[in-house]
This record gives C-alpha cells, sequence and structure tokens, in this order.
C-alpha cells in the first residue's frame, strides 16, 4: 500500500503520449502547487502520438512520481509491432496508428524499455478515508474503452474494480461518475485535447479536507504550437499535429455516440465533493 501524504493533493493525469511541451507544463504546474512527485500518479501511454518519445518517457521516468503500464508501455517494453490500442481495423485511428507507433518504437531506447517493462498494472492506496484503484483502461482490459455515457460498462468495471474511486486513463476525456456507490474518476490525458474544440489539456487533482474528499478536472494551456511545429517536422502524425492546434480529434471512431455529438463543445472543469456521510454531488 502507498502511503500518499494526505496534507497535500493528489495530482492524477493521463496520456503524455510523447507531448513533451505539455508534460514539461504539468511538471511546472505540480511544482507551483508544491505536489510533491509521491502525491504524483500517472495512469500510462507515456509514450504515442506526439514528436519526442524517448525525451517524454525520461521526463516522466526522472521526474519519480508513480506510473502504470498503459497499453503502449506494454508493447513498447517488448518492441512489439503495434501499440494494441484497440483501434478496429479499417478506421482511421488504426491507420494512422501506423505512422506514429513504428516512430516512436523506432527512437526508444533499452533503458526506457527496461523502464517501461518494471511499471505496475495497477496501484491500491487508501487516501481521504476512501479506497483507490489505479487503472489504465478497463479494470482487467488495460485497453478497453471507457467513457461517461456508457453506463453499463462503468457499473461493470467498477464492480470489478474492489473500490470507492477509480483513477483510470486511456479514454482521453475527462469525466467523474458515480455509479452505484463508488466514482470512476478519468482526470483526462495530458497529451492530446479533449476533442472540445480548445488546445487546452488536462488533468485532476484530488483533496481530502475536512473529512470530504474533492474530485476536479482542470485545464492546462501550455506551447501547443511548439509541440504541433515538432510533429509537422517529423511528419509522422499530421492528422494529430492538427489536433493539437485546432483541438478536434482526427477521427471520432473510438467515441460512443454521446460523445462523438458533444465534438467540440467546450468541457467544463469540474469538481465532485464526496463527503463523509452525504452522498457524492457534483458541482458547477
Amino acid at each position: 500500500m502507498i502511503p500518499f501524504d494526505t496534507t497535500k493533493p493528489l495530482l492524477v493525469f493521463g496520456g503524455p503520449y510523447s507531448n513533451l511541451e505539455a508534460t514539461e507544463a504539468l511538471r511546472r504546474r505540480a511544482d507551483a502547487l508544491a505536489i510533491p512527485p509521491s502525491n504524483v500518479i500517472c495512469t500510462g501511454d507515456v509514450v504515442a502520438y506526439c514528436a519526442a518519445p524517448e525525451e517524454t518517457a525520461r521526463l516522466v521516468a526522472n521526474w519519480g512520481c508513480h506510473v502504470i503500464q498503459g497499453n503502449c508501455e506494454q508493447q513498447l517494453a517488448v518492441a512489439a509491432e503495434d501499440c494494441a490500442c484497440n483501434f478496429e481495423e479499417g478506421t482511421e485511428c488504426a491507420a494512422l496508428a501506423k505512422g506514429w507507433y513504428p516512430y516512436a518504437n523506432a527512437r526508444m531506447s533499452s533503458e526506457m524499455r527496461t523502464w517501461m517493462g518494471a511499471l505496475p498494472e495497477t496501484l491500491h492506496f487508501d487516501y481521504g478515508g476512501r479506497s483507490f484503484r489505479v487503472v489504465h483502461g478497463g479494470t482487467e482490459i488495460v485497453n478497453r474503452w471507457v467513457f461517461q455515457s456508457e453506463r453499463d460498462v462503468l457499473a461493470e468495471e467498477i464492480a470489478r474494480a474492489g473500490a470507492d474511486v477509480v483513477i483510470a486513463g486511456h479514454a482521453g476525456i475527462p469525466f467523474a461518475a458515480r455509479v452505484d456507490g463508488s466514482i470512476w474518476f478519468n482526470p483526462g490525458v495530458i497529451g492530446m485535447p479533449a476533442n472540445d474544440g480548445t488546445a487546452d489539456v488536462w488533468y485532476g487533482l484530488i483533496r481530502a479536507i475536512g473529512g470530504e474528499l474533492l474530485l476536479s478536472t482542470h485545464r492546462l494551456a501550455y506551447d501547443h504550437h511548439g509541440a504541433a511545429a515538432a510533429m509537422r517536422r517529423s511528419g509522422h502524425a499530421n492528422g494529430y499535429a492538427r489536433t493539437l492546434i485546432t483541438g478536434l480529434w482526427p477521427s471520432l471512431d473510438i467515441l460512443p455516440p454521446a460523445e462523438r455529438e458533444a465534438t467540440g463543445q467546450r468541457i467544463r472543469q469540474r469538481t465532485m465533493r464526496l463527503g463523509a456521510t452525504t452522498r457524492p454531488r457534483e458541482l458547477a
């Protein structure tokens, strides 16, 4: 069990995605909030779409924060031929992966592959009187897409998790959802916008205050023009380079109907408050 400092927030985030500029900006934000590396958690996929796979992996490894394996870590650790992202064959996302994954795979050092292979698949801990589990995609299937609108999927995953709060990644859109008395908290990803028409990326904070627990999602602005320019110079994933500027995903293949219809609609930062005896409620 990991002993976290409950006098300080937990900073949680997913998917650095080889976006060095965004990951550097998040580390600066953690420093500004006086959150030590021991209170920072990454839900995996450190390396993916963007231009600096080795550099981003080294930054996260040297940061010393907690990181679990995403499907990209599992694949890159053994130099597999594909990302195992769970994109359907023939879709735009699958086609784009044939560009960015070989680019990333060719640039990973043996040292970073070893680091990825040694990462845990999940984390369990207590914080603020609640039990937590950290997963990448689903609780048992690392590359499962879990979105807020899919209530049956959420209920199934939460039933398997065995925790009051699940911190998850992979899906790329921030949300906190209450199902059957437990919480599924996806803080979003730091390496790509959330398909809401803005270039901002996302992270989450978890705070224990006076017996209550607050889960909040936060925007982060960074040098997205610099990150996009680096991708254009490499030429391996121009669809995702445009996403860094427009805030719109190059493909909606993986999205359920509700999330697809919300494309381009600005997402609000939100806070969910869990009282000691009250039901969770969402605050604007």
